[in-house]
């Protein structure tokens, strides 16, 4: 599978742990940096490249990483098409597959060991979304939303 990978200075060593891992696991992995360290680094010049790049390349996964992933989580899913969940346990990156079909993790490098971010890692990426109805219904209310505006209906 495609991995896209993007994040920041604050977890910087941890994405350079994944993507070697990803490779060895035999994933293309592409790396939108940072390659080098530079504590003055923006997410955003990253993550952005990354989540667009999963939009734009159908059955490819993203993973984004940050301090926290609050704000890579946030920047990923400015990106048309992208349902990105902040995941700190492998349950929690199931389920944003399983139910909300999410294309990108988006991982806390402060709250996460090497260890369990490879796990994470690896159950997002193994885990298919469910496509029960009644969450591609709320997946459908979401992407009509994003694209014109349209608030679901009230009950």
């Amino acid at each position: 599978m495609r991995v896209h990978l993007g994040g920041d200075h604050a977890a910087h060593e941890l994405q350079r742990n994944l993507v070697a891992w990803l490779a060895e696991q035999g994933h293309d992995v592409v790396d939108h940096g940072p390659v080098d360290y530079d504590a003055q680094d923006d997410y955003p010049v990253f993550v952005l490249r990354a989540a667009q790049a999963v939009a734009e390349d159908p059955g490819s996964l993203g993973v984004v990483l940050g301090g926290s992933g609050n704000g890579e989580q946030m920047a990923a899913n400015k990106v048309a098409g992208i349902r990105a969940a902040l995941a700190y346990t492998p349950q929690i990156a199931q389920l944003s597959r399983e139910h909300n079909d999410a294309r990108v993790v988006s991982l806390g490098s402060r709250f996460v060991s090497v260890e369990e971010a490879g796990e994470i890692v690896r159950v997002f990426l193994q885990t298919p979304f469910s496509g029960e109805t009644r969450h591609q219904r709320r997946i459908d209310m979401l992407t009509a939303y994003e694209a014109d505006g349209t608030l679901p209906p009230l009950p």
